[in-house]
């Protein structure tokens, strides 16, 4: 048997369970698990990888993933997605392809948190909670960077989707404007925007917005879920087409717009 056909077969098998296991997780039912018995926060030690995504490292300081954030397979990302915030298997995929194009494990079918860090792929400049890579950390929380976007949600109960699109806007310019070597592609800058739209998804009303602000608050703070804060995870799975069609919403106030803004003022939009 040549190495191409053990390749090709290889994958053939990989893709169908990949489908098969997508396939089971959507027609599942959504059981449940009590997250303050089963998935207690735990905050990770110094030998545990992260990644710049907070909602990434809250599913692993849950146990939804593992603890120690090493050889996460593209299943486990989608299965505690699911088990953690009800996010359908599908709107998961999406980030789970871009995060194996990151990996260092030493297999294409699994990948360590803190490979995420790779800048370009997921973690792009103007990111709500980290500093650009020019800076010389995209990795860590930045109370600076946070408080730039979380000022326009101080005092309110609940998030509008509006203020969230309009607080991001500002974040791409801000960075634009201090970054010298600020680059956001039209391709980044619409994937970038689904970080607004999952903590608006997740922690809101559907495609309407309204996420609480204090459940976001802990979120990229703590980066931990709000259980003891009263979130529960939505009772109806969080599809693929809802994210899209908030995603519309979010671009259409700060989203790609900005690059014909620019274009109009004459200003460079990489």
């Amino acid at each position: 048997m040549s190495l191409a056909f053990k390749v090709i077969t290889s994958f053939s098998s990989i893709f169908t369970a990949t489908y098969s296991t997508i396939e089971s997780l959507i027609s599942s039912p959504n059981q449940e698990t009590n997250p303050q018995q089963n998935h207690a926060f735990q905050a990770p030690s110094p030998t545990d990888k992260r990644s710049p995504c907070p909602m990434v490292n809250a599913l692993a300081n849950h146990a939804y993933l593992p603890r120690d954030g090493s050889n996460v397979s593209l299943l486990k990302l989608i299965q505690a997605a699911k088990e953690g915030i009800n996010l359908a298997p599908d709107a998961t995929l999406i980030v789970g392809l871009k995060a194996l194009q990151t990996s260092t494990t030493g297999s294409w079918l699994t990948f360590n948190l803190d490979d995420l860090n790779k800048h370009g792929v997921i973690e792009d400049d103007a990111s709500l909670s980290r500093k650009d890579v020019f800076f010389g950390d995209n990795h860590s929380f930045s109370p600076e960077t946070w408080e730039t976007v979380f000022k326009h949600f101080r005092g309110l109960e609940k998030i509008p989707l509006e203020v969230a699109a309009k607080a991001r806007k500002e974040r791409v310019e801000g960075a634009r404007a201090s970054n010298p070597e600020f680059n956001l592609t039209d391709d980044q800058n619409r994937f970038s925007i689904l970080e607004t739209c999952l903590y608006l998804m997740v922690f809101g009303e559907g495609t309407q917005g309204n996420a609480r602000t204090d459940w976001v608050k802990v979120l990229f703070e703590e980066e931990r879920l709000p259980f003891q804060e009263g979130f529960k995870r939505s009772s109806s799975m969080l599809t693929l087409g809802q994210i899209l069609e908030l995603h519309k919403k979010v671009e259409a106030v700060g989203g790609t717009g900005l690059a014909i803004k620019w274009r109009k003022e004459g200003r460079e939009y990489k």
